[in-house]
């Protein structure tokens, strides 16, 4: 019997693709998935940090908004990779905690900041006379701390509980990585008042701020269309329509995936749909700012083409 089946206090992750040729082929393309979004988040940080065009509140905020995304990838798919390709299944009680820790705290904070992003472009667009004093450094500085911090005291909250659950039945969790509600059917007792807590929790982390980004747009999409100027209201599109595409691809799986009673869910989906939070948006959010976006474009040729010269 394998080492981690001798101990009670372990986890069994089922994992996302069976344990075959095709399961071999989808996970080279987690990985690669997993590369991408590696390399395009830590440009677009790297790039907001060197280049002093960038240094604006719109752009510090996606700097966070990339680093977030870093860590969310980070603390999934190297675990899930490592036991597909070694043929474990196992996670330390440990190691399970702080996966739920960081997936958890990752997912809460993204939500806060995409709606602080939201309200940026909403001041740019309606407010622009306004827009240094309501988007000032020490706002923008205000709005970063206080997605980390809520996102990490809510996470903190859920995990605690998690880790104190008294689990009596199998150990062998359905997804791959230790989602706190797939962990809630091995307890041994009722959950019942968690899962509403859950629910009031995703309400106030996603349902909220993704009704706030709704409602913001409508009045930005309502200003751009009174505007005179046609390049002033293409450019004021471009910019929304960018940020509204990464809202529906991280927004729309979650919600749906958390606001969810258990009786209408199946670990399948729920795997399925956390494909798209988990590694989908995090590869695609550098990839989507970038190509749709003329400044962060120019500072990749500023940037990159002053390293790529230097070289020759």
């Amino acid at each position: 019997m394998e080492k981690w089946n001798q101990t009670s206090s372990d986890f069994t992750l089922l994992g996302l693709f069976p344990q075959n040729q095709i399961g071999l082929l989808l996970l080279l393309i987690i990985i690669f998935m997993f590369f991408v979004a590696l390399l395009g988040n830590s440009s677009m940080i790297h790039l907001i940090r060197v280049d002093p065009r960038l240094h604006t509140p719109m752009y510090f905020l996606l700097s966070q908004l990339s680093l977030m995304d870093l860590i969310h990838i980070s603390t999934t798919v190297p675990k899930m990779a490592f036991n597909f390709l070694s043929g474990q299944k196992g996670i330390t009680f440990l190691g399970c905690g702080v996966q739920a820790f960081f997936f958890i705290a990752m997912a809460g904070c993204e939500g806060l900041l995409l709606a602080s992003m939201a309200y940026d472009r909403f001041v740019a667009i309606c407010h622009p006379l306004h827009y240094p004093i309501r988007m000032s450094k020490m706002m923008c500085l205000k709005m970063i701390i206080g997605s980390w911090t809520l996102g990490s005291i809510n996470s903190m909250a859920h995990t605690v509980y998690a880790l104190h659950i008294p689990y009596c039945h199998s150990r062998s969790i359905n997804h791959f990585f230790c989602d706190v509600p797939a962990m809630l059917p091995l307890a041994c007792m009722d959950t019942w008042v968690y899962e509403y807590i859950v629910f009031v929790s995703t309400s106030l982390f996603l349902l909220l701020p993704f009704l706030g980004i709704t409602a913001s747009y409508g009045r930005v999409l309502f200003a751009v269309f009174h505007m005179r100027s046609t390049e002033g209201k293409k450019k004021a599109f471009t910019t929304c329509s960018t940020h509204l595409t990464v809202v529906t691809f991280y927004y729309a799986p979650f919600v749906y995936t958390y606001l969810r009673p258990r009786s209408l869910r199946s670990p399948t989906d729920d795997k399925i749909l956390a494909v798209f939070y988990t590694i989908l948006t995090p590869m695609l959010n550098p990839i989507i700012y970038s190509l749709r976006n003329k400044e962060v474009l120019g500072a990749m040729t500023r940037v990159f083409g002053t390293f790529y010269s230097t070289k020759h």
